[in-house]
């Protein structure tokens, strides 16, 4: 079955919910009103529907003139595997090609690193860069 992307904010209540909670980010999903407010007031929002579906997405802030911050990408655990994020990545990073700073903070996991890094991504435990962060 052909995924369909869509660039909206707008995501049924359920179906974002399923998402976050199949993804076990249930930070998130206990205030549902919070995390629709975030996906408002983010840059940009990339969902992927298989029909009437919600089966992955990818959140952006920032200022998308001189930097972009991959928030959330997601997809359900059983539609991994199969190019979703690979494609809601791509169309994300073709969209903001020309901006120089793309930046994302993720949880260490082989999987996790590989496919950020052949999606161009660098980890800031390699080379020159330095990250830091304070999560309260």
């Amino acid at each position: 079955m052909a995924v369909i992307f869509k660039e909206h904010k707008q995501i049924p209540r359920e179906q974002l919910k399923a998402l976050y909670e199949d993804a076990e980010w249930y930070a998130y999903a206990k205030d549902m009103d919070q995390l629709e407010q975030a996906l408002s007031c983010s840059l940009y929002v990339l969902s992927a529907w298989e029909k009437d579906k919600l089966v992955g997405l990818i959140r952006v802030v920032g200022d998308g003139l001189t930097i972009v911050y991959i928030q959330d990408i997601l997809v359900l655990a059983s539609q991994q595997n199969k190019g979703i994020a690979s494609d809601l990545m791509h169309q994300t990073l073709y969209k903001f090609s020309g901006v120089r700073q793309k930046v994302l903070l993720t949880e260490e996991a082989p999987n996790v690193r590989h496919f950020y890094e052949k999606n161009g991504f660098r980890s800031c435990d390699v080379g020159t860069l330095v990250a830091f962060a304070k999560m309260d």
